[in-house]
């Protein structure tokens, strides 16, 4: 599966447009998580457990969007968007959803 944030691939004409798919996660961050990360605010520095946490939930929603990209018999992804919310009580979960064009290169 090809995956690419822009409407087109240079070099490889677009022979089929499959349709829209997207991919949907959302992961807590727990407590412990949330403590260190509150200290690094205070202190600086960047919270690397919450930036693990963000690349686990994107890489598993861009996995599900290209499994349902690949039922639909594609072999690209175009104009992907990535999007990030908090959610829950205390903004505790965090959810990411993708979107994109399911094409045949």
């Amino acid at each position: 599966m090809i995956y690419s944030t822009t409407p087109q691939l240079e070099g490889q004409p677009i022979r089929e447009y499959k349709g829209v798919v997207t991919g949907e996660t959302i992961i807590g961050a727990n407590f412990f998580k949330d403590f260190l990360a509150g200290i690094r605010d205070v202190i600086g520095g960047r919270s690397n457990s919450y930036e693990k946490v963000l690349r686990e939930a994107k890489e598993t929603a861009m996995a599900e969007m290209g499994e349902r990209a690949a039922a639909l018999g594609a072999n690209a992804i175009v104009g992907i968007d990535i999007d990030y919310e908090t959610i829950g009580q205390g903004n505790s979960m965090i959810m990411v959803t993708c979107s994109g064009t399911a094409v045949v290169v």
